[in-house]
């Protein structure tokens, strides 16, 4: 039954260089306007902590610090690194919040360089520049070893929906939808008692007369976010680099998938499992996925058209769902 005395309000902005959108249930006569500009403050909070393009954020300060120093760090972003050392271990190395120097050395971020095929002598002192072993913490502070310059580019945004998703809890807000640069979480339920629903990418664009079913989410509670090929890449000399860079090897990831979409009960694990796993590619990545018991959908090209892979926890959440 519909509550006719609650509405949908939408907000939205500009952040990190993308936008972003909230969908809330609140009273017809409640004034948005405070809400709004709560929730920018909550994104400009993460800007000034984390950003790289920023020069005077606690990440930019921290970049410069010479070395030996060890600098304070404030809450949400040692919150923010830890989840990243967790999933840098659990993943092996394939999520590096270290990773500033190799995405500069590629052409991409604040700092981007030309965009050049590296020397080897070039790529193998850049990626001794990075490494998250390199991290070591002294109660809220974070050594600066020489050199090391954080990214969390591959999971700030999703922490940003995470933090206005729990301002707006604090704000009595019960429902809402958040999106930031398509990361997405979703709580409570729409006027009509209806949970969230996304459409999780169906096909690639060229790809339109895909067969693939279409994969609807009900957000009870729940963050998805999606990483792939079509974000960030550039050609030279007839070879594509991708934005998603291996840390491991210091090199763009050859043959990214279409789309990696992951399920998690916060945005911010999976922003950076997306990543995680989008570098792995889909044999390794979806192993881990059943190992981590994460919720996981990779789409891949193929000549016959995209194909879907399921991890046994994403087909729980459709079955679920279906039920």
């Amino acid at each position: 039954m519909t509550d006719t005395s609650l509405d949908i309000a939408r907000l939205g902005g500009t952040t990190m260089g993308t936008t972003w959108s909230v969908s809330l249930v609140a009273p017809r006569q409640r004034d948005l306007h405070p809400l709004h500009a709560g929730i920018q403050a909550r994104l400009d909070d993460v800007v000034a902590q984390m950003s790289t393009w920023e020069p005077g954020s606690d990440l930019s300060r921290y970049n410069r610090a010479p070395a030996d120093q060890y600098c304070v760090l404030p809450a949400e972003t040692r919150h923010v690194l830890a989840c990243a050392q967790a999933i840098a271990t659990a993943s092996d190395g394939a999520f590096d919040p270290t990773v500033g120097p190799l995405v500069a050395l590629w052409g991409f971020g604040a700092h981007a360089g030309p965009r050049n095929l590296p020397s080897t002598d070039v790529l193998q002192a850049t990626r001794a520049r990075c490494g998250w072993q390199r991290l070591q913490w002294q109660g809220d502070a974070l050594l600066q070893p020489g050199g090391l310059e954080l990214d969390l580019s591959a999971i700030a945004k999703g922490f940003g929906v995470d933090h206005v998703a729990a301002w707006l809890r604090s704000q009595q807000i019960d429902a809402a939808l958040i999106e930031v640069g398509g990361e997405l979480a979703g709580y409570g339920h729409k006027p009509d008692g209806q949970p969230w629903r996304v459409l999780v990418e169906s096909a690639p664009e060229e790809d339109a007369a895909s067969e693939l079913p279409p994969r609807v989410l009900a957000l009870h509670g729940k963050a998805v976010a999606t990483s792939g090929d079509r974000w960030h890449q550039y050609s030279t000399d007839g070879q594509a680099y991708s934005h998603s860079l291996d840390p491991r090897t210091g090199m763009p990831v050859r043959q990214v998938a279409a789309a990696v979409t992951v399920v998690a009960d916060d945005a911010m694990h999976a922003d950076a499992w997306a990543t995680a796993l989008t570098v792995l590619g889909q044999t390794a990545g979806m192993a881990l996925a059943e190992r981590e018991g994460l919720a996981v959908r990779y789409l891949q090209r193929s000549t016959g058209g995209p194909q879907e892979h399921l991890s046994s926890a994403f087909q729980r959440l459709l079955d679920e769902q279906a039920a």
